[in-house]
């Protein structure tokens, strides 16, 4: 696993040392950033189960302003916080230590423009992280789900679906948050 572009191509990452963590590949991270493009230069990243940071690195690799990482596996911590030093990316980077939800509700996702979730291939880890990342994210920002290709990515109120990109058995789901529809709600 590496850096693929930016101020750190080419930097060698570690993975944990679990069997609960999942690595992205690099073929996936490219499309992933290839899709993203101009959304991640200044952007506020938030990696949500964030494993190895690979991705959140990879975002500020390319420029984003900062990155929020969210995990509480000790090795996934460990090969992290590893993977920031060796980097240099440290300094435009914050490692919260825990649960994604307990995080979320303490409005952890405000003020974000992209925001990662990589969670375990279970769909229940996906649809109340969304839902607060609905009510949290900037309005125009770009939430993107790695998940098993079966699991259904729901819509929010807030969040709507873009974009689908399949890899063998891991998909990636877009949405971007958007103002929800009030209409159907008045008289």
């Amino acid at each position: 696993m590496r850096v693929i572009a930016g101020t750190a191509r080419g930097v060698m990452l570690a993975a944990p040392r679990d069997r609960h963590t999942r690595p992205i590949s690099d073929r996936v991270k490219e499309t992933l950033f290839g899709i993203l493009g101009a959304k991640v230069p200044g952007a506020r990243v938030l990696d949500l189960y964030a494993g190895s940071g690979a991705i959140g690195i990879e975002a500020l690799s390319r420029g984003a302003e900062r990155a929020t990482f969210v995990e509480r596996g000790a090795p996934a911590l460990t090969a992290l916080r590893a993977n920031l030093a060796r980097t240099h990316l440290a300094d435009r980077a914050a490692v919260n230590t825990g649960e994604v939800l307990p995080f979320l509700d303490r409005d952890g996702g405000r003020g974000h423009d992209l925001a990662i979730l990589d969670p375990p291939y279970d769909e229940r880890a996906i649809l109340a992280p969304l839902q607060r990342l609905a009510a949290q994210m900037e309005l125009g920002g770009t939430v993107v789900v790695k998940h098993f290709w079966r699991t259904p990515v729901p819509e929010p109120p807030g969040l709507v679906q873009v974009r689908v990109r399949r890899f063998g058995e891991t998909t990636l789901t877009f949405l971007t948050r958007m103002v929800p529809d009030t209409s159907e709600r008045l008289p």
